[in-house]
Formats: C-alpha cells, sequence, structure tokens
C-alpha cells in the first residue's frame, strides 16, 4: 500500500511539472529565481525517476524520494514565504505528502530488502 501512495504522489508531481513545461516551455517559471526554476525543471526527471524505482522495490528509491520531496518542501516554503506566487494548498498538501513519505520510509525499507521467494529458494545465494 505504501508502495502505491509513494508511487502515485511522485507521479503526480511528475504530471504538475510536465503540464507546467507543456504550458509554458522554457519560461515556465520565469517569475521565480535562476535556481528555483532549474530546481522545479529538475523534478521533471527526479520524479518519475523515483516512482520507477520504488515501482523496482529499489532502496535507493526511498533514499532519493526522501532527498526530493525534502528539498521540494524546503524551496517551495521558502518561495511562499519569501518570493510568493504559489498556493497555500499546494504547499500544505505537499508538506503532508512529505510527513508520509518520512513516516513511511522505514516501513517501505524493510518491505524492499525482504528477498523473493524464488531468490530464498535458490542454493547459490549465500546467506
Amino acid at each position: 500500500m505504501f508502495q502505491v501512495v509513494w508511487v502515485f504522489g511522485f507521479l503526480v508531481g511528475t504530471t504538475t511539472h510536465t503540464a507546467d513545461l507543456i504550458v509554458g516551455g522554457v519560461n515556465a517559471y520565469s517569475d521565480f529565481p535562476l535556481g528555483v526554476r532549474l530546481f522545479w525543471v529538475s523534478l521533471t526527471f527526479l520524479d518519475p525517476a523515483t516512482a520507477a524505482l520504488i515501482i523496482f522495490r529499489r532502496r535507493s528509491g526511498i533514499v532519493l524520494g526522501i532527498a526530493v520531496i525534502v528539498a521540494d518542501i524546503t524551496v517551495n516554503w521558502t518561495v511562499f514565504v519569501m518570493v510568493g506566487g504559489l498556493s497555500l494548498f499546494g504547499v500544505i498538501s505537499q508538506s503532508l505528502f512529505a510527513a508520509l513519505i518520512l513516516v513511511t520510509a522505514r516501513p517501505l525499507w524493510i518491505w524492499f530488502g525482504q528477498s523473493s521467494p524464488r531468490e530464498r529458494a535458490d542454493p547459490r545465494r549465500e546467506a
């Protein structure tokens, strides 16, 4: 269940940033500082990469997902407070998703670490 929530959340981010770029082109985030714009564009690649790693039960996806969401809420809250232009609903809902990520990371990590029945049955596999 946690895996589905993670994938869904990061695919929502993918869709949001992709739509922004399709509609706004290279000027999609032109009202914001360059570093912020570059970060948001990078999420167009980082969000689906995270989702893919989570789909394939890779622990690296958990690490990437935590890094991405913590960086994202840090950037977005900073922009919200210092620059403006972001909705309160957006930063709060994203923060709630971040909290969910942080709370479910450990159980997901444990679950991803469990080997498949086929791996456990492989006599060549070392204990």
